[in-house]
């Protein structure tokens, strides 16, 4: 946590908040959600309990109760245990892979590409971007815990917008992976989008669709957004960088695949030094936690169809694949000597 006074905001305004304050906060949440087993008690570090209060302008109450539904919903889907076996059909064209570059800022970077669509089912769609979120998070460095997206609109239009998938995409971003997203870039989005977007700008808050970037090709003032954020040089050319490798399906398997073995472990190291030694996960299910969120949670805090303040995957992108809003080099045969490369370990700051 950074030092002195961090500020959050909600609906524009600035809410002061003192390093202790904020520390306080974090440890009321902890305590209201109780003893956890092990893989639950990792998902609950300072920092992932702070982007839950961050979210909610450091409202207690709203956070917990987004904390516990989250973590519920880690017991039942289990998005750590998904394998690349399990999704790679709806990887094969490259709608949303991880690259193997990040920014100037070491953040990972999801590449998405909506026209790429292969796969009508719901559940396969959202079960792959839940494996690219995951993965994503895995390979944060230690002093990240945001990623950007980079969203080309190549080949975009009508047809791949889907309103059942773009619910549930919502939901699924907002609600359990809040302040993931550090920047959205949106390539060459097409004309008609501009209307949606200015509709969805008016529910957003500034901090959120302030990390919105509308980038052209062919608009020198917007393209230095893409200089000032990436080594060009290792930005794929798809978007103005120097690299024309591309997207290719049988290297970026067996990157997942590496990742895979590597996720384990991510899962299984020792949570906070503060933590109490907890029962192991297998033996726990969603009733035997105590993870009512309800119970914690005052009327005025139930409206129903709420939204988080500051969450960062609240803006809706509409297409059959995901995409939401509030998250160099391509594989080669040097990749092992690529200083840009993000296979790195993370340690528990870039926590779920």
């Amino acid at each position: 946590m950074s030092e002195g006074v961090k500020r959050s905001s909600s609906n524009g305004f600035e809410k002061p908040l003192t390093t202790e304050h904020q520390q306080e906060k974090v440890n009321e949440v902890r305590r209201l959600v109780g003893p956890l087993p092990e893989k639950l008690s990792i998902y609950c570090s300072d920092a992932s309990i702070e982007r839950h209060l961050r979210a909610w302008n450091w409202n207690v109450k709203k956070a917990l109760k987004m904390l516990k539904e989250t973590l519920k919903w880690r017991v039942a889907y289990k998005p750590e245990e998904i394998r690349w076996e399990e999704i790679a059909h709806e990887a094969h064209t490259g709608k949303i892979y991880r690259s193997s570059y990040v920014d100037k800022h070491g953040r990972t970077v999801l590449v998405m590409r909506p026209s790429c669509q292969n796969s009508k089912s719901i559940k396969g769609q959202i079960k792959y971007l839940v494996y690219c979120m995951e993965n994503a998070i895995l390979n944060l460095p230690p002093d990240q815990e945001q990623m950007v997206w980079l969203i080309d609109f190549s080949g975009f239009n009508l047809s791949h917008i889907s309103l059942k998938v773009t619910r549930e995409t919502a939901h699924v971003l907002q609600d359990h992976y809040p302040e993931r997203l550090g920047l959205a870039i949106l390539y060459n989005p097409p004309k008609f989008f501009e209307p949606f977007w200015m509709v969805a700008k008016a529910f957003l808050e500034p901090k959120t669709y302030n990390k919105v970037k509308f980038v052209y090709s062919d608009e020198i003032n917007t393209m230095k957004i893409m200089e000032d954020l990436f080594d060009m040089d290792y930005l794929e050319a798809a978007f103005g960088g120097k690299d024309c490798v591309g997207f290719d399906i049988s290297k970026y398997a067996e990157r997942m695949k590496e990742d895979d073995r590597r996720m384990p472990s991510f899962w299984t190291r020792a949570s906070s030094p503060s933590a109490a030694p907890q029962p192991d996960l297998a033996s726990a299910t969603v009733d035997s936690l105590n993870l009512d969120s309800n119970s914690d949670t005052s009327d005025d805090d139930k409206t129903e169809g709420s939204m988080p303040h500051g969450i960062d995957s609240d803006t809706v992108f509409t297409h059959e694949n995901t995409l939401l809003i509030d998250g160099g080099k391509k594989e080669s045969e040097s990749e092992s000597e690529d200083p840009h490369r993000t296979d790195v370990k993370p340690d528990d700051k870039a926590h779920a």
